[in-house]
């Protein structure tokens, strides 16, 4: 087991998905809750998660849990907390976000302002100072309180992960990246079947998927909060990481990945960002309605975000523009598809019931990923 124990939040639902790649990275699971998953690795940790994993939407180091049903709880227990061995005396530190559920401790002002109080407080008796300067590197702190349980934890990102760092064009009611990647995992795809987006947007699935399918980590071209903690971090781990996720980019790769949107606008920005992750060998974007939508090959995937109604304010367009993309799902012979939605009316204009289904939250609205799956291609002949 490592010497650290990091916290790596994700969207509601989607814990499974989060868990698969940590494990994949080498790390041991210590407990899967709702909307984030713990986990033990050494320090270099840090490095390799917030740059290979693809749908936590931050890295936390956790130090310190504890029970407190009072603010002088609150007080003591946070000051009791060895600060120093994470924060230098220059440090910058404060609460940056306060979370409760069902706790007797309700009020996220107050919380952060005791927390840095006791933060204080225990700096100043280590360090033997009155005063600190924090012109140093920055320490945000988080702090999730559940049922009365404190879990504090320092923030090792600074921007979300969902940042990273090709989406500089963007269109209205975009899916963010980390959970677009989230649901690419949840499906069967692969880098040798088909995927379409019709309604790209800014291109989100068809980048998220391309990048996937060529191996590019997605924290390669942006930078952390943690990079400066040279005092706990030595830079050369960073320096590692990012030597190894190079390694692992398949440059050779061939994919028929294509997104088409009915805007140009939103063509034009899908295929900016595509550049901006260097991508865009690897994809077609193409101006074209949904009635339009087609393929010739067989057992393809339709992964998609059509307009809900709910943030773009079109509901009077959504029963015509769900039946045209069921009517062109079932001229795809053999093709599964995968959609989130929160239109309650989807599968009734759709024309067809969904064959599975998923409950996850798209930050505070409740959606469903309504999965139509298709049969499984024939396994291709030994060449022996």
């Amino acid at each position: 087991m490592g010497n650290y124990e990091w916290i790596a939040p994700c969207h509601f639902g989607l814990e499974a998905v989060l868990k698969r790649e940590i494990l994949r990275l080498g790390y041991e699971i210590t407990e899967v809750d709702n909307g984030k998953v713990t986990f033990a690795g050494d320090i270099d940790a840090v490095c390799r998660a917030n740059i290979f994993l693809r749908t936590t939407e931050r890295i936390l180091l956790k130090i310190g849990s504890f029970q407190a049903k009072t603010f002088d709880e609150l007080f003591e227990r946070t000051k009791a907390i060895p600060w120093e061995q994470y924060i230098p005396a220059d440090g910058r530190f404060w609460v940056t976000k306060a979370t409760s559920v069902k706790s007797k401790l309700f009020s996220p002002s107050d919380i952060q302002s005791i927390m840095k109080k006791a933060m204080v407080e225990r700096m100043k008796e280590k360090y033997h100072i009155h005063w600190f300067a924090e012109d140093g590197a920055d320490f945000p702190v988080r702090v999730n309180i559940m049922k009365d349980q404190v879990v504090i934890g320092l923030d090792t990102s600074g921007d979300s992960l969902h940042k990273r760092g090709y989406r500089k064009a963007t269109v209205p009611a975009p899916i963010s990246e980390t959970l677009a990647a989230a649901l690419i995992l949840l499906t069967p795809w692969n880098r040798d079947r088909i995927l379409v987006d019709p309604f790209c947007g800014s291109g989100t699935f068809p980048i998220e998927a391309a990048m996937i399918g060529a191996e590019i980590a997605p924290g390669m071209n942006r930078s952390f909060t943690a990079e400066h903690w040279t005092h706990l971090i030595d830079k050369k781990l960073w320096y590692d990481a990012i030597d190894e996720a190079e390694s692992r980019i398949r440059r050779d790769c061939q994919m028929d990945i294509q997104g088409y949107d009915i805007s140009p606008d939103a063509i034009k920005a899908s295929f900016e960002n595509a550049r901006m992750a260097e991508v865009e060998h690897l994809i077609h974007f193409q101006q074209r309605p949904v009635k339009d939508l087609s393929h010739r090959k067989k057992y393809g995937f339709i992964i998609t975000n059509p307009p809900y109604g709910q943030r773009l304010e079109v509901p009077k367009e959504l029963p015509e523009l769900y039946r045209q993309l069921g009517e062109a799902y079932r001229k795809l012979d053999s093709w599964s598809m995968y959609l989130i939605s929160a239109y309650e009316d989807t599968e009734r204009h759709i024309g067809k019931k969904a064959d599975k289904y998923r409950k996850i939250y798209n930050g505070m609205m409740k959606t469903n990923l309504y999965q139509y799956l298709g049969p499984k291609p024939p396994k291709r002949k030994s060449d022996f």
